[in-house]
């Protein structure tokens, strides 16, 4: 995983593009910690940077 770089904040990417590189577990993890959050879109649902990172 890249570092992000911290003049930056906030992004989004598709959940399914994320989990052809990385396993459910790693997503939950991230999840549990809230750093990110998962949003539905209508047609499918987006990975977010939680905006307090």
């Amino acid at each position: 995983m890249r570092r992000a770089n911290p003049g930056l904040c906030g992004g989004c990417v598709p959940l399914h593009r994320l989990q052809f590189q990385f396993s459910d577990s790693v997503i939950q993890t991230l999840l549990d910690k809230e750093l990110v959050q998962v949003q539905n879109t209508g047609r499918g649902f987006l990975l977010e940077i939680a905006e307090d990172f």
